[in-house]
């Protein structure tokens, strides 16, 4: 599993680093113990070559982003220990290029073209197909051996939904989840609510229960609203069991979903929530989120998002969400549809990265990628890990527990056929189309489904059409 990294944290050391267009930083190098140090190289010379070996060693790898994953800028952040490992066993280095969030897709072009390409990126949505077909991303099968026991359990999920012609695009470290549901204890404890976690434990966590929750809770007039964010839609969306748009892996095709009763009764859910004022009115206040600020407070009830939101130092969470150090922070998967088939469903997380067209170094960004895959795989490594989660974050044993369950619930779905897997602006034209089925909520101009297919269903069709022309027609050329 991607788990965020333990340690006892001891010697630092400051280095400077400069990212382009943009104020100096400082990295903290925070290492392990040497307990545990030395107990992953240990778990590491079973699983991974020796340096000796390995024809990427002693190397620097550039990592493009808006955000660095891997060094550390402050002592109360976690250590990487698949970059730990990448570093100590082999003796690399990951270089960051940086890149600013709005600018990420022409900053990389401009790259690109000029001959300068970074490495490697964060695999994910946006990504494939449009950035393959595009000439921005490489095939990764030369680099990574998928047929190697260290990539089992991954190397078909990388088949299946991101390859092109048979060559797969991304290195998955890990299938993972995506959106959960965030919410503090206190607030629901003072409301007189169930708990949601142990409504989910007892199979009770549905859409209606949900429903209730956020009716009862939402007050206009006292600025108090049981959702915010810009992730509930696509969430609520999501766990009917399936999306939008999916990809056939046996046709090769991205196909629309928009005539499934699921999305339909997902949909009813959204506008019941919507047309009583139970969502943060963004385009009432300049189109801004509160982004989870308030739920403290007693201003918002539940928090749809990734995990990484509240993946972040004490004091972070707590300026969000709630005080972790009492125990107010629980996530619990989204409610199940009481209609449905009696699953709960969750969107289907990428962990992994991609090779940017023209790097310079593909053999370290595949060594590297080993290294996160083991430690995704070795209990040494995943036990220091959870250890981490506990020290840094104050993670309890209850929520690392309801993590575990939701990761559970994505692999079965998975390996059921049901993954749910977004490739957003991949999509290309067709995700504008695809998106204006999951914007219900932002505005208080709530439309039925009928109106929504009405006015989206065939420019859908018609820009996945060209998609899947240009997929067919598609041959990679170095």
């Amino acid at each position: 599993m991607k788990r965020i990294i333990s340690a006892f944290l001891a010697a630092i050391i400051i280095i400077s680093l400069v990212g382009c267009g943009s104020k100096k930083r400082q990295i903290i190098e925070l290492t392990l113990s040497t307990e545990d140090a030395e107990a992953i190289l240990r778990a590491a010379g079973i699983t991974l070559p020796d340096a000796e070996d390995a024809p990427a060693a002693n190397s620097t790898i550039q990592w493009f982003s808006f955000w660095d994953g891997f060094h550390n800028y402050g002592e109360d952040e976690v250590v990487n220990t698949g970059y730990w490992t990448f570093k100590n066993k082999y003796n690399c280095e990951i270089e960051w290029v940086e890149t600013t969030w709005e600018d990420q897709n022409s900053d990389l072009a401009n790259l690109v073209l000029s001959g300068k390409s970074p490495d490697f990126g964060q695999a994910g949505e946006g990504i494939f197909p449009s950035g393959a077909l595009k000439g921005m991303y490489r095939p990764v099968d030369e680099f990574v051996n998928y047929d190697d026991p260290l990539w089992e359990g991954v190397k078909e999920f990388a088949r299946d939904y991101y390859s092109l012609n048979g060559r797969p695009y991304f290195i998955i470290t890990d299938s993972s989840f995506d959106k959960v549901v965030c919410y503090n204890r206190r607030v629901m404890n003072e409301w007189g609510f169930d708990d949601p976690a142990q409504l989910y434990w007892n199979d009770e966590w549905t859409w209606d229960e949900f429903y209730d929750m956020c009716a009862d809770f939402s007050d206009y007039d006292d600025d108090r609203f049981a959702l915010d964010g810009w992730f509930f839609p696509a969430g609520i969306m999501h766990s009917s069991g399936t999306n939008i748009v999916s990809y056939d892996p046996e046709q090769m095709k991205f196909v629309s979903n928009v005539d499934d009763p699921r999305l339909e009764r997902a949909e009813n859910l959204i506008y019941d929530l919507t047309k009583n004022d139970c969502i943060y009115p963004v385009s009432q206040r300049g189109w801004t989120t509160r982004d989870g600020i308030g739920m403290k407070d007693g201003k918002l009830l539940f928090y749809i998002a990734g995990v990484w939101s509240f993946q972040t130092t004490v004091e972070e969470t707590a300026r969000q969400f709630g005080d972790v150090k009492e125990k107010e922070l629980m996530l619990v998967p989204l409610p199940r549809d009481g209609e449905g088939d009696g699953k709960y469903y969750l969107e289907s997380g990428v962990v992994g990265y991609v090779m940017i067209k023209g790097g310079t170094n593909p053999e370290g960004v595949g060594l590297f990628c080993s290294c996160e895959r083991f430690k995704v795989l070795d209990p040494t490594v995943v036990n220091i890990d959870r250890r981490q989660l506990k020290e840094t974050y104050l993670w309890t044993d209850e929520m690392l527990d309801m993590w575990d369950e939701c990761y559970r619930i994505a692999q079965n779905s998975y390996q059921n056929g049901e993954a749910i897997v977004l490739y957003g602006d991949g999509l290309g034209a067709a995700n504008s189309a695809a998106s204006a089925f999951e914007t219900q909520g932002f505005t208080e101009e709530a439309q039925t489904w009928a109106q929504l297919k009405e006015a989206n269903s065939d420019t859908l069709a018609f820009y996945l059409d060209a998609l899947n022309e240009e997929i067919a027609a598609f041959d990679y050329q170095d």
